[in-house]
């Protein structure tokens, strides 16, 4: 009796043909469409012959379809608004990237390029254009390359050379960040051996002294990324570090951050560590420096020299998009412009006002109203610092996780945060060009 029931069950062509399924297709492809379909009926299918329920009706079908399609297509990378206030949001892509970088790097993406061509030669040419010029003249260091993150950055140098050797690291160093990425797991991974020194709050000059042998490769110097250590704490300075260091040791930063030469509060930027005696700093492209994910090494030269003949270099290295991001906005930033990351830091109170006013504008007051509140730099910079800024806050007897749900079924969705049990939208990181959207949809919610 049940499997003559299963004739009754639409065919997945019918399915896909449907006008609410259809629309589906431009985003996620017809072969998608289909086989999430026929994944439905498979599953009614065996309901109906091992649970005896009866085949729904059509329209039940297509809505159990499209609620399998929308959970799809947001799972496609999409642009959302951010009203966190965190300005390099990991979760978020980290840096946004000016729409001005973009469309100037648009044609060599789109098209054939130089990435590795000499155009002086017509030869084979290396993988590096004109950043490392670039960088060496910002940060006043002989040489730099590029890898595709900073993760893998500590890596090629800890391979290139600390293999089978030792690595000294203070424990308050011995950091994790987002995703599981670990020091001590990255040296074991790299073959080089871990040497601890001091204690979590205290190390001291001579620790690093007493730790130093024959078999030691590197002093490394970690970013403590995303948390800070206070009161009775003390370690010695980069430059104490360059004095203590012998011949044959690299002095090496995780700098991590991206700080290249900005004065951020919180943060050492690359430049002070080279110019204190570092040997090598890595630091990431896609936090404040405002640019693609990439990892960037600068330096000496015979360092960086021996980074890039290692055969992890291949593996590591990015392509022509990232090159030609990082080049434009490298020229830009050394013309004094702007980076959407540094503009968003340079925000003022009065600014966020006048975007939070756009908002609301004509809004009952007693359901949404501008309030003070902080932003963060995020991305692990600066953990301890944070800066005065303004939030939409939604005053609503609705609980604050439906809205919240609600603005991220947004199309863009937008993503706040919840404080004291109601919503808010952070004006340090919503663009002005999407307070026409914001505005719509926070209506949207005041109607329903």
């Amino acid at each position: 009796m049940n499997k003559n029931r299963l004739s009754a069950l639409p065919q997945i062509e019918v399915l896909v043909q449907n006008n609410i399924i259809e629309k589906y297709i431009q985003p996620l492809s017809r072969p998608l469409v289909t086989e999430t379909a026929r994944s439905v009926i498979n599953k009614l299918r065996i309901s109906i012959l091992n649970d005896g329920i009866h085949v729904p009706p059509l329209d039940e079908i297509v809505n159990l379809l499209e609620h399998e399609l929308s959970i799809l297509e947001k799972n496609r990378l999409q642009r959302v608004i951010n009203g966190t206030g965190v300005i390099v949001h990991t979760n978020m892509g980290r840096s946004p990237i000016l729409h001005d970088v973009w469309r100037e790097v648009e044609s060599i993406n789109c098209g054939y390029s130089s990435l590795e061509l000499n155009l002086d030669t017509g030869k084979r040419g290396k993988r590096k254009g004109l950043i490392p010029k670039l960088l060496s003249t910002l940060l006043k260091c002989e040489d730099a390359l590029v890898v595709n993150n900073n993760a893998a950055a500590v890596l090629l140098i800890l391979e290139t050379f600390a293999r089978n050797k030792e690595v000294i690291v203070s424990r308050g160093e011995q950091v994790q960040i987002g995703g599981g990425f670990r020091i001590p797991e990255i040296l074991e991974q790299s073959g080089a051996r871990l040497v601890e020194v001091g204690t979590t709050n205290i190390t001291k000059a001579e620790d690093y002294v007493r730790a130093l042998s024959e078999d030691t490769a590197i002093i490394l110097s970690v970013h403590r990324s995303n948390f800070a250590i206070r009161g009775f704490t003390s370690s010695p300075t980069l430059a104490e570090l360059s004095d203590i260091k012998p011949e044959g040791v690299v002095l090496c930063v995780d700098q991590g951050s991206g700080v290249m030469d900005e004065d951020l509060p919180g943060e050492t930027s690359v430049r002070t560590h080279l110019s204190d005696g570092a040997d090598l700093v890595c630091f990431s492209g896609d936090k404040v420096f405002g640019g693609p994910q990439a990892g960037i090494i600068a330096g000496k030269r015979e360092f960086i020299e021996k980074l890039e003949h290692h055969p992890l270099m291949r593996v590591f290295r990015p392509g022509k998009t990232v090159y030609s991001l990082l080049e434009s906005i490298l020229v830009k930033k050394m013309n004094g412009e702007q980076t959407a990351v540094t503009e968003k830091l340079g925000r003022t109170v009065e600014y966020m006002r006048e975007i939070g006013e756009t908002i609301i504008a004509g809004i009952n007051p007693e359901d949404i109203s501008i309030v003070e509140s902080t932003y963060t730099t995020g991305g692990g910079t600066a953990p301890d610092e944070s800066f005065p800024a303004l939030s939409i806050r939604l005053n609503l007897k609705e609980q604050p996780h439906c809205i919240l749900k609600r603005l991220r079924d947004a199309h863009p969705p937008i993503i706040g945060t919840i404080s004291n049990d109601m919503v808010h939208l952070n004006l340090a990181t919503i663009n002005d060009t999407d307070t026409g959207h914001v505005r719509a949809e926070l209506r949207k919610i005041l109607e329903k």
